[in-house]
């Protein structure tokens, strides 16, 4: 059953225009609730977050209201990081828990997340029976079954004492000074409290949220304003969350930034010498870094690709038995802790090796000589096709035939947004931009 609203990481789009409108966030939560109450039962709940955009409280009212018309209780964790709803799903026994949010993406969109009883993000054939309930439509429940929604006041202080339980408890963090910045987004108090909990100088950055600031000039994907905080505190290392915190960047004592596969390859180094590394294997998309993959080889280790999106990275974890994947663009998946990406808790992980091994951050944040790669995006119109011209295609092979025993070539639409993501590796910088333009300039002519 193929799905047509949900995306690689749940329904994203611009507040108020369709799909996400108030309408069909009530239509979705009525589907969604029809979907996990099926045995009529009176027992069932639902736990709701968001981050801090201003159209959150839109959503987050709209899905109630459908939620709550099927007969599931709902309950309102308000602003929370996504990993968060997915640890309280599983703790709070729910049935269901929900994201609101758009990740990265600028305050005008917004995204609604899924996840299951067992705290892990929904399956493809799950979204698609979702959705096929909102074409059929749903039998609301009679009057005396209506759910009830009530507000959980303590859901972000549950969850800073998980987060705080992945520390080794025989480390602390006195004496490191810390830049975190939370992108004005769900980790603005999170992320500061769990730090300071621990012994940390905090320096907190990103943490004044007003509705339309999320993401804008810091966080994750604008990490300068972090780097310019280090060098004027003189701060031992940096953590950039994203607006959901289920992604980070780390940075060391000047401002340097690491990647997420940077970060992997730290870990993967470190769990395997403690013999903890499940599987002998790291699981990460096909946006990884081809010099992650040579330093896993000459580890001893290996590299299971997937395709992008954390949630294929968890469902190949789980299937073949990993227990650390993500992605280079900061989603670290570390499932003896969490069942998706966290970014606080990765962030911490690398505190910890500071620690452990008394190095400063410059020395542990370059594990390998990433393969020069190059990534361009062009954005195209919702119902156009570009990469079905002809002339595209041509162009995508001439740059394959280019690259063939020297680089690879990755072009694919964006799950989140409405971008042809255009990404090429090769040793030879010069083909490298050559082949990227060529494709790119391909594109855009189909557009």
């Amino acid at each position: 059953m193929a799905r047509k609203l949900f995306g690689t990481d749940g329904i994203r789009g611009k507040a108020n225009v369709f799909p996400m409108t108030a309408d069909m966030a009530l239509r979705l939560g009525a589907a969604a609730g029809r979907y996990f109450r099926r045995d009529r039962s009176t027992a069932h709940r639902v736990v709701i977050g968001k981050d801090t955009r201003l159209s959150g409280y839109m959503f987050e009212n709209a899905l109630t209201a459908g939620l709550t018309s099927t007969g599931m209780n709902v309950l309102l964790l308000s602003p929370v990081p996504t990993p968060a709803v997915g640890f309280l799903t599983q703790s709070m026994r729910a049935d269901l828990g929900i994201m609101i949010s758009a990740s990265h993406n600028p305050h005008e969109d917004n995204g609604i997340k899924f996840f299951g009883p067992d705290g892990f993000k929904l399956s493809d054939e799950a979204e698609a029976e979702i959705e096929a309930l909102l074409d059929t439509g749903v039998e609301p429940a009679q009057a005396t079954n209506i759910g009830r929604a009530k507000h959980i006041y303590d859901g972000r202080f549950r969850y800073n004492e998980r987060v705080k339980s992945t520390f080794p408890r025989e480390m602390r963090l006195d004496g490191m000074k810390v830049v975190v910045d939370c992108a004005n987004g769900a980790a603005y108090r999170t992320a500061p409290e769990v730090l300071w909990e621990l012994g940390a100088d905090v320096i907190p950055v990103g943490v004044s949220p007003d509705g339309t600031n999320i993401n804008k000039d810091c966080g994750s994907t604008h990490p300068r304003l972090a780097a310019e905080t280090i060098v004027a505190h003189g701060a031992d290392v940096g953590i950039c969350l994203d607006g959901d915190a289920d992604r980070v960047m780390i940075l060391d004592e000047t401002g340097a930034v690491a990647d997420g596969d940077q970060l992997m390859a730290l870990l993967a180094a470190r769990w395997a010498a403690e013999g903890v590394l499940k599987g002998g294997a790291l699981v990460a998309t096909v946006m990884s870094n081809l010099g992650l993959e040579r330093h896993l080889e000459d580890n001893n280790l290996r590299l299971e690709r997937t395709p992008v999106g954390d949630r294929y990275v968890v469902e190949a974890m789980r299937k073949g038995g990993y227990n650390l994947g993500g992605e280079q663009s900061g989603h670290i998946v570390m499932t003896d802790y969490a069942t998706t990406g966290d970014g606080l808790i990765a962030g911490l992980q690398f505190l910890a090796e500071m620690v452990r091994s008394g190095k400063p951050a410059s020395a542990l944040v370059q594990q390998f000589e990433p393969c020069p790669q190059l990534l361009q995006n062009v954005r195209f119109d919702l119902g156009q096709t570009p990469l079905e011209s002809a002339k595209v295609q041509s162009a995508i092979k001439d740059a394959e035939d280019r690259l063939n025993g020297h680089g690879r070539l990755l072009i694919r639409k964006s799950g989140t947004e409405p971008l042809i993501r255009v990404m090429a590796e090769c040793e030879d910088e010069d083909v490298l931009r050559d082949v990227v333009s060529s494709v790119v300039s391909a594109v855009e002519a189909a557009v």
